[in-house]
């Protein structure tokens, strides 16, 4: 993307995220099947790309909310007939979706003995995939990636959301957040790399958050 380019989509990038004047910021305003799914539906594009290819077997998720996301990732995955969704969140929101590829966790995505505990009756050989989106401050995001990334399988995905935040280009007052923990993670983890193909549609809320680790 050359100077111009990056101009242009920057401001769109602004413009989409905050919502034109007096109007309300987009994403708070997106929906799968009625259920609010606070993110841009291109990066929703981009994970229906993902699990066509990688076919995971278990996609984990941090920071449900609403469950539209979780719902739009179980919708692919009857269409793929595999997988299954497992969404972690401090709070309980009332009239999360049901579905049978679902699995709602509460607590906090920081426990370390969570995951551990959970992961104990699935197959150690399986396909996995991770989504962080809950506390988007740096220390937050640097723990999850601690604690998520030794169970995202080789040649699968770490992705990392709203690395847009403090400046990249949005809410520039955020303070240090995804964008940050992701920079420090890659410079001591040099099985995951940033896969830029998956900004190929210009705007995205991920930028540089996209990490695939090395096949085996």
């Amino acid at each position: 993307m050359n100077p111009q380019e990056k101009t242009v989509t920057d401001a769109f990038h602004r413009l989409y995220y905050d919502g034109p004047e007096g109007e309300g910021q987009r994403f708070l305003q997106t929906r799968w099947m009625g259920v609010p799914t606070l993110k841009c539906p291109l990066d929703l594009w981009i994970y229906q790309e993902l699990l066509h290819d990688i076919r995971p077997d278990l996609v984990i998720e941090t920071g449900t909310h609403s469950g539209g996301s979780a719902l739009f990732l179980a919708h692919l995955m009857d269409i793929l007939g595999r997988g299954e969704v497992w969404t972690i969140d401090l709070h309980v929101y009332p009239d999360r979706p049901n579905h049978p590829r679902i699995r709602y966790f509460q607590g906090s995505s920081t426990d370390p003995k969570l995951l551990p505990a959970a992961l104990k009756t699935r197959p150690a050989d399986e396909t996995r995939m991770v989504i962080l989106d809950s506390d988007h401050s740096q220390a937050h995001v640097t723990r999850e990636l601690a604690l998520y990334a030794p169970h995202v399988s080789p040649g699968s995905y770490l992705i990392v959301e709203d690395t847009n935040v403090n400046g990249h280009p949005v809410y520039p007052e955020f303070g240090p957040g995804p964008a940050e923990a992701v920079q420090t993670f890659l410079a001591t983890h040099p099985d995951f790399s940033v896969d830029t193909q998956c900004e190929k549609l210009l705007l995205s809320f991920n930028p540089g958050g996209y990490l695939r680790r090395q096949p085996a």
